[in-house]
């Protein structure tokens, strides 16, 4: 393994510091997913499908959001456009801990619309500060990094729920981010090239980095990143649309086929199937008194899904998403089998094995489906069904645990896994076999 471009980030200064602070903007909300659901469950006593709207607020803001806060970063520079959601950050959330449901819904949507946005802010810096290989390399770095910082959020928002409170919890993710953006102001790093117009190969990589970001993020806290592949896709799509435009060429490109429509919808079954394991982990060790054992068992979970994606790297053939997506189904049924946390820790990792794996497949795939002058466009498409797939499995997987079945949440979570990547790969052979027949 040539470990030159690695040695060649560690040796910049700026390039570290900036990763580094990277990871810790990202570590606030990468506990309030568990934190809000504690809060809702416990501090509020209400149910898992109520902590599943407030879920689904947050998510849906963070996509509505995206594309803003990048744009503002464009238009006044980093600082400025940093301190609307320093304030958001210390304000909303120390509200958000001490109202009840109706209050906390309409903040959550604000949180999430006015997070900080430490993923598009730290891919346009990396991306303007390096090219080539070594921005490949520093993008893979980072992603790391954002593994770890999504192994330790959700044991960290354990521990304070329970050696505190969620209450202080809640607004520790707000003061702590507003410093992180403090912290950020200050370090003022680049976000701008010197050229006046980036080229399509960096707007590619900034692409193909947010598509890292999601990957490395899963299997917990999918929601926080789809908005910035939304944002990312959505800035190429832009640049393709006027290019069009001036060459007077035809804005709609036909590239909505039907293997498209399936891999979009395989994405969005991955975020139904990711969210609603977690929920299910949450309730499952709720339900058994061992709520402060959260943080092992998605050491595990995550843990197994870093492993997956390795593996998943080296393998040669690119296997199909649809596949990848019926297996991290079935493998997600028979953790309703755990009696322990241990056993559940355990049960977690097959499923596990094939969170980041689906991820990167359905990526690929709808790489590889569409041309190159629409494939910001479609990779914003992407975002948009995880973020359509993670705001409804938490309040529907909700539903389910609140009607009294935490075990039946795993094996609702598992059959729409499985059901649509099995739907999935009988219609792609039957139309295979109809176009073989054809000619």
């Amino acid at each position: 393994m040539n470990l030159g471009p690695f040695r060649e980030v560690l040796a910049r200064p700026p390039l570290v510091q900036l990763i580094t602070v990277g990871m810790i903007a990202r570590l606030p909300h990468a506990a309030a997913g568990i934190l809000l659901t504690l809060h809702v469950v416990d501090t509020l006593g209400l149910g898992y499908a109520q902590s599943g709207i407030v879920a689904a607020a947050v998510t849906i803001g963070i996509a509505v959001g995206g594309p803003w806060r990048g744009r503002r970063i464009d238009q006044v520079g980093l600082r400025r456009a940093l301190i609307p959601s320093i304030v958001a950050e210390m304000l909303i959330w120390t509200a958000a801990a001490h109202v009840p449901l109706w209050g906390l819904v309409p903040l959550a949507f604000l949180g999430g619309m006015l997070s900080l946005p430490v993923f598009s802010l730290v891919r346009q810096s990396l991306g303007v500060q390096t090219t080539g290989q070594l921005r490949r390399t520093t993008y893979t770095v980072d992603s790391m990094g954002t593994e770890i910082v999504f192994m330790i959020g959700p044991a960290a928002a354990v521990a304070i729920a329970a050696s505190l409170s969620t209450t202080f919890g809640l607004m520790a993710v707000g003061w702590s981010a507003a410093l992180a953006g403090i912290w950020l102001m200050i370090l003022n790093p680049p976000t701008r090239s010197s050229a006046a117009r980036r080229p399509d190969a960096d707007l590619d990589a900034d692409l193909e980095y947010s598509v890292k970001s999601a990957v490395a993020a899963a299997p917990a806290n999918l929601g926080q990143v789809a908005g910035d592949i939304e944002s990312a896709g959505q800035r190429i799509a832009r640049r393709r649309m006027r290019e069009r435009l001036r060459q007077r060429r035809d804005r709609h490109v036909p590239w909505l086929t039907l293997p498209v429509v399936a891999t979009l919808i395989t994405a969005a079954a991955s975020g139904f199937v990711l969210i609603g394991t977690e929920v299910s982990i949450i309730a499952n060790l709720r339900a058994v008194g061992e709520a402060e054992a959260l943080g092992l068992v998605f050491v595990f979970w995550c843990g197994a899904s870093v492993i997956g994606g390795l593996v998943y790297a080296v393998v040669e053939r690119p296997i199909s998403p649809m596949i990848l997506l019926a297996l991290m189904g079935v493998t997600a049924i028979p953790m309703l089998l755990a009696r322990t946390p241990w056993e559940l820790a355990w049960w977690s990792i097959p499923t596990g094995l094939f969170c980041a794996p689906t991820l990167s497949s359905a990526s690929e795939r709808l790489s590889s489906l569409v041309s190159e002058e629409v494939r910001g466009e479609a990779m914003g498409w992407y975002g948009s069904a995880m973020t359509i797939g993670t705001a409804a499995g938490s309040p529907l997987v909700g539903l389910v645990i609140d009607a009294g079945h935490p075990a039946g949440a795993y094996v609702v979570t598992g059959v729409v896994g499985l059901v649509v990547g099995g739907a999935g790969l009988l219609a792609r052979q039957r139309r295979r076999t109809v176009l073989t027949r054809g000619a």
